[in-house]
């Protein structure tokens, strides 16, 4: 079993046409889904893994804003999500 791994949606369409029909397309919502082995190829090993900087230019607004997203209280959320996300019928 061949693994491969494709970073951008180009990749994805490059892999898909090389490979054709029979392989298997497998995505993650996040580093939990994975199994140890998965992780440490995609995301911990230092020769492979890709890290960018980030710098927040306002902690607390971003703090803030990260309480409201990820946060127990469902209302707030609710709230930024309706007033800030345009929800549409067309695909991109």
């Amino acid at each position: 079993k061949k693994v491969e791994y494709a970073w951008t949606d180009e990749e994805l369409e490059n892999l898909q046409k090389q490979l054709g029909k029979g392989f298997i397309l497998q995505r993650y919502k996040g580093l939990g889904e994975m199994n140890p082995e998965q992780l440490l190829e995609t995301t911990m090993n230092p020769e492979t893994r890709t890290l960018i900087r980030v710098q927040v230019e306002d902690e607390v607004r971003s703090s803030k804003r990260v309480t409201t997203l990820m946060g127990d209280k469902v209302a707030p959320r609710r709230e930024w999500i309706e007033k800030h996300v345009e929800f549409g019928m067309q695909e991109d």
